[in-house]
């Protein structure tokens, strides 16, 4: 059965900007679900300091959980080689990162959607950057996943692989037993396409997923569908919310899932409401895998 983790979507801002919550107190809370693991992400300020690493780590082990996956945010599709360089190695200090937390998986990413950037051109400028880092996620045992993603929290550009023809050409240029995708339903809809025609093109190189929901505040999917897929901000149409009650069709994810015998890690982006939505929406997809991959 695909084991659970949480990622602590609601306290960003607090872990990585503002430092008014500890590492230690987001551990805390996450423990007491009925979860495997918690998604770790490299931009927590506390984790400037590689002395702390081995600390979150033995502190979430204690608990008798893991830190499977690392979510980062590479840039790889900057015109400067000197800036492309820079984020190699900020990568390959993530996966490093990854390696001492005890974690198999870590992301990547194709880069910003800068104006003017073609798609081969991204495209080749990605690839070539996940290429070079490979062989060092090899050696250290961690795979790397690369996720439809719509924009990191703190990019000033969407994903240049955000559209599905991009992104499933990215996926498809690189092969490397080392090397899958991070499925994410929900960014899918922020793109304005279906996440479940997604999922049936890159099913069979799915290793982790992100799990959350989206909410149409105001019109229709079509309406969403005529805008431009990654203007800058947030779609205004849109908004996360508790898991099974939003936009995505987790029966015919997991179906689809299951019939590539996926085994991975389901981590769960929510909780922007509180840690009682968190918990609502661990036990919703606790009982949806129980019932599509019975112990």
């Amino acid at each position: 059965m695909p084991q659970l983790a949480v990622f602590p979507k609601a306290f960003m801002q607090a872990l990585c900007k503002d430092g008014t919550m500890r590492v230690s107190e987001w551990i805390e809370l996450a423990v007491l679900l009925d979860i495997e693991g918690l998604e770790w992400y490299a931009g927590f300020l506390e984790m400037n300091d590689d002395r702390n690493w081995p600390e979150f780590r033995k502190q979430v082990e204690g608990h008798g959980k893991v830190i499977p996956m690392m979510c980062c945010s590479p840039d790889f599709t900057h015109p400067d080689k000197a800036f492309r360089d820079k984020e190699m190695v900020k990568q390959k200090r993530w996966i490093d990162m990854t390696h001492t937390l005890g974690g198999s998986y870590c992301r990547v990413l194709s880069g910003q959607r800068r104006p003017g950037l073609s798609m081969d051109e991204g495209i080749r400028l990605a690839a070539d950057c996940i290429n070079d880092c490979l062989p060092y996620a090899q050696e250290r045992n961690i795979t790397l996943m690369i996720e439809n993603h719509y924009k990191d929290d703190f990019w000033t550009y969407p994903e240049f692989a955000q559209k599905m023809d991009v992104f499933c050409k990215l996926v498809n240029s690189i092969h490397h037993p080392f090397f899958g995708v991070n499925y994410d339903p929900s960014n899918t809809y922020l793109a304005g396409e279906d996440p479940i025609e997604l999922l049936k093109c890159i099913s069979n190189r799915v290793v982790t997923m992100h799990a959350s929901d989206r909410y149409l505040k105001e019109g229709t999917i079509d309406d969403l569908r005529k805008e431009e897929g990654g203007a800058e901000g947030y779609a205004k149409r849109l908004s996360h919310g508790e898991i099974g009650k939003g936009l995505n069709d987790y029966e015919a994810i997991f179906t689809e899932l299951k019939r590539v015998h996926f085994n991975g890690w389901i981590s769960i982006e929510d909780g922007v409401d509180g840690m009682d939505q968190l918990e609502r929406s661990v036990a919703f997809l606790r009982k949806k895998m129980q019932q599509y991959w019975p112990a």
